[in-house]
């Protein structure tokens, strides 16, 4: 972070290369921070403010137009980025998707990653292993699994790399976009993805064209079917193939890059941190013995769930998300004019030195009593209407694989291999997290 607001060729620099780097340090201290950077713009790090734009007053508050830029090439239709009665008939229609009891029914398949994972882990005996890079395989596996449980001649390695070219090059946020120029105008990093998006739009649409008129053979268990068959309660609308694309892409994207991330910090923070990961490796082992976690373990498994909610306040998945201001307010007694855009950087309001002691220390036990957070001081996945509606199934893998590989393995950092936070899209870990295994 720098230690002042910087000005639109430096932002537009900072924010291709890393997004966090435009956080002023005073963020970390105010409720509050604004500024012309191009537009007028505020950081909110105030939980009741935070309320204000994401519940209270949510409607005046819609995605701003450089978040959609962004993300309209790729998942333009999807209910991530639509607004208003076209976003809430697509929340209502999927939202018996990622019910618990739908949740429970899918989470053998989270199971069997973690399984896939530790043999993967195991093959390295005692040398350094990148578990970012093994973080996103089992992630992605499952997202995969759930998604299409037959066999629809998909080469999931070819989709799972045309994913990761896209995040690394069509993600990035530009000059154009912090003005709001149109769409249309031609973006270089998104041409350079471009044969990736297409590929991966062609393969969704072939998918979702063979299974509307074959099904999978176990519904319950194939987020797909349920997406194709799903209807708005209120009007019995179904989504159309691009509809379905775009949710199926939005899925595919955020349910494998959020928890892979997530996973990555918590073993590079356990790592760095040994009486933490005996205590992990500890509980593991109590509950499971060296066997792969499954749903039923959840509840006894406690400090892995607490050392997920540490990792994700210290390096939220989506550490910078970004509204704008239909119509004028007031927030934290600051008069909001139509069109500001209201910078939402969870990355400084998890560490606010106003709301949290110690705040750059890793402390699992913080969420030891969760209700004594306030609600809107910790919200790795949003909150309000917005709220993202995988975020239970996320937390259940995140344990899932967590606790599997904690029976089983010890790590220790690698001299020289320190990952630097850096944002594009989402809050990656810079070279990978290169960590040495050895067996518990």
């Amino acid at each position: 972070m720098n230690n002042k607001p910087v000005g639109l060729l430096k932002s537009v620099r900072a924010v291709q290369k890393n997004a966090l780097a435009v956080i002023p340090e005073i963020a970390l201290q105010q409720p509050i921070v604004s500024g012309v950077t191009g537009r007028r713009w505020h950081m909110i790090m105030d939980p009741g403010a935070m309320r204000q734009i994401l519940l209270d007053n949510v409607g005046n508050y819609p995605k701003s137009l450089a978040t959609r830029n962004v993300l309209l090439p790729a998942i333009g239709r999807s209910m991530f980025v639509a607004e208003g009665a076209h976003w809430r008939w697509q929340r209502r229609a999927v939202a018996p998707v990622f019910s618990p009891r739908n949740i429970r029914n899918l989470s053998p398949i989270m199971s069997q990653a973690a399984r896939h994972s530790v043999d993967r882990i195991a093959t390295a005996g005692r040398a350094a292993v990148d578990l970012h890079d093994e973080m996103a395989k089992a992630t992605f596996e499952v997202i995969s699994d759930v998604t299409f449980t037959g066999n629809d001649g998909l080469d999931r390695d070819m989709v799972h790399r045309a994913l990761e070219r896209y995040l690394d090059t069509g993600a990035k946020m530009t000059v154009l976009d912090m003005i709001n120029a149109p769409t249309w105008v031609p973006r270089y990093h998104r041409a350079i993805a471009a044969h990736e998006l297409k590929y991966l739009k062609a393969q969704a649409d072939r998918v979702i064209n063979a299974r509307k008129t074959e099904p999978s053979a176990d519904m319950a268990s194939d987020l797909l079917d349920l997406l194709v068959h799903s209807k708005d309660p209120e009007t019995d609308r179904g989504m159309t193939t691009d509809e379905l694309r775009d949710n199926l892409l939005t899925f595919i994207l955020a349910g494998h890059e959020t928890t892979a991330l997530a996973l990555s910090w918590a073993l590079y923070l356990l790592a760095n941190h040994p009486q933490y990961q005996e205590r992990a490796i500890e509980e593991a082992k109590a509950q499971l013995n060296g066997r792969i976690a499954e749903e039923a373990d959840l509840p006894q498994l406690p400090f892995i769930r607490q050392v997920i909610d540490e990792t994700m306040r210290l390096y939220p998945p989506a550490a910078i998300v970004s509204r704008t201001a239909l119509e004028g307010d007031v927030i934290c007694g600051r008069q909001i004019r139509k069109g500001d855009t209201m910078i939402l950087p969870l990355y400084a309001l998890h560490r606010s030195r106003l709301l949290w002691q110690d705040p750059d220390l890793f402390i699992p036990e913080r969420f030891e009593n969760p209700k004594s957070i306030d609600r809107f001081a910790y919200i790795p996945f949003i909150d309000g209407p917005r709220v993202c509606i995988g975020a239970q199934f996320a937390i259940n893998e995140a344990v899932i694989i967590l606790a599997s590989i904690m029976t089983r393995f010890r790590f220790r950092p690698v001299a020289g291999k320190v990952p630097e936070p850096v944002m594009v899209l989402t809050l990656r870990p810079e070279g990978g997290v290169w960590l040495t295994v050895a067996p518990v």
